[in-house]
């Protein structure tokens, strides 16, 4: 076990305890077993998202609250490198980027690759290229550069097209709690195509993956989104 998933663990136990909440109490809430919140809240397994963000609503407290972790000592903080702590999504120089593009009915990927700015430790930059193909079969590669910034939860990107520097996009993933080669995100931003805002949900791994039906249904908008999605009374999109 980690010690940021026995941070989280302790986390949840403490803001449960504050709700006076019993462990029973939690797994009815969110439709786990006791036993489960138990390992939780021990480190013995880690925490995936979705159900962080149930947690944090049964509890009545932020993500952040859970999440936001502190060494306990300075020392601590100087001697171990920001990226070193996280997972390896927070250690990879270069990570594979795809999404679904509805308009053409295609996947597209790109590469991003990651690099400490000159002159600014701790500063990170990166560049993103996406491959494209049009309609009659010609490809071409759109070029963005822009700024890294790291959380405990989340890594943040933000592109501007080198071509169009109206074009700017965000691209934000999410720190997977337990190791795997992969982790969803989200990318938002205006279309250089149409000049339209735009929002795909898209996968990041860190090996390069093959464009099978399998992979591409993992980039598309399930009916669990979609209700997520009017729950919180957010845009609803689809597939289409």
């Amino acid at each position: 076990m980690s010690n940021y998933t026995c941070y989280v663990g302790k986390q949840i136990r403490k803001y449960r305890k504050a709700g006076k909440m019993t462990l029973q109490d939690l797994a009815d809430a969110i439709h786990k077993s006791r036993a489960t919140i138990c390992k939780y809240e021990n480190g013995e397994i880690a925490v995936d998202i979705e159900t962080l963000y149930e947690i944090s609503q049964v509890l009545q407290v932020s993500i952040s609250q859970l999440t936001t972790y502190l060494p306990e000592t300075t020392s601590e903080l100087i001697s171990t490198p920001e990226r070193s702590r996280k997972s390896p999504f927070f250690q990879a120089q270069r990570l594979y980027f795809y999404f679904y593009d509805g308009r053409y009915q295609r996947t597209k990927d790109g590469v991003i690759d990651i690099y400490e700015k000159k002159g600014e430790p701790g500063k990170y930059e990166a560049t993103l290229t996406i491959c494209s193909v049009s309609a009659n079969g010609s490809s071409s590669e759109i070029f963005y550069t822009g700024r890294v910034l790291y959380s405990d939860m989340l890594i943040r990107f933000s592109f501007v097209n080198q071509y169009n520097p109206l074009e700017e996009d965000l691209l934000y993933i999410f720190n997977p709690l337990e190791l795997r080669d992969f982790t969803m995100g989200l990318l938002c931003g205006i279309s250089s195509a149409d000049l339209m805002p735009c929002a795909f949900k898209c996968v990041v791994t860190l090996k390069p993956q093959e464009h099978t039906e399998n992979f591409r249904h993992q980039l598309l908008f399930t009916k669990k989104d979609l209700k997520r999605l009017e729950q919180l009374n957010m845009l609803l999109v689809d597939n289409k």
